[in-house]
């Protein structure tokens, strides 16, 4: 299924990594498997609620930090309890010059999978990364959605299908998804 939600931000994403060139890239995913087909060197996900970033980096089964070249998170960050503490754990996982990308809902129904805690715009996801230690000049946050969007996330079965002639025009005063790229220097 290609939700309605996600066509623009998955393009501009899939994008964005293609020009980092996936094959020299070691990637985790965090709870979610959207990365894998993009041709990485190396690619693992990590399940959440069983892989929880707020209580503290990934580690080995020696009790080393797992460090990676790329961090993806789709559509997980509102479900989780400490989002601030989760990003800094993301920060704590990535090598030097490495990158976190995660996207988020923003007007979309409450789905308690298991819990539903968070909503952002581009400018909270920014805040977020910053926050977390990102440097500010080194965060592109974007958001996407318009109220035809809106309105087709009231439907059953959620979420909304995409169907050839939906809007995909942006009004930025209407975000449904919001996503963002933050590097680490």
């Amino acid at each position: 299924m290609r939700s309605l939600n996600r066509i623009v931000m998955q393009k501009h994403s899939r994008d964005w990594i293609a020009s980092l060139g996936p094959d020299r890239l070691d990637v985790a995913e965090i709870s979610g498997k959207w990365g894998a087909e993009m041709g990485f060197r190396r690619h693992c996900s990590f399940h959440y609620p069983q892989h929880d970033p707020c209580t503290g980096p990934f580690r080995d089964e020696a009790g080393k930090v797992l460090k990676f070249d790329l961090i993806l998170a789709n559509q997980v960050w509102e479900h989780i309890d400490r989002p601030h503490a989760a990003t800094r754990n993301v920060w704590r996982m990535l090598r030097p010059g490495g990158w976190f990308w995660i996207a988020v809902p923003f007007f979309i129904p409450y789905h308690a999978v298991p819990v539903d805690c968070s909503r952002w715009s581009a400018r909270g996801l920014a805040n977020l990364l910053v926050e977390a230690g990102f440097d500010e000049g080194r965060v592109q946050a974007h958001q996407w959605g318009n109220r035809h969007a809106a309105a087709r996330n009231l439907e059953t079965p959620w979420p909304p299908e995409y169907r050839a002639g939906d809007d995909l025009t942006n009004d930025p005063d209407f975000p449904v998804v919001a996503w963002a790229m933050a590097q680490k220097g």
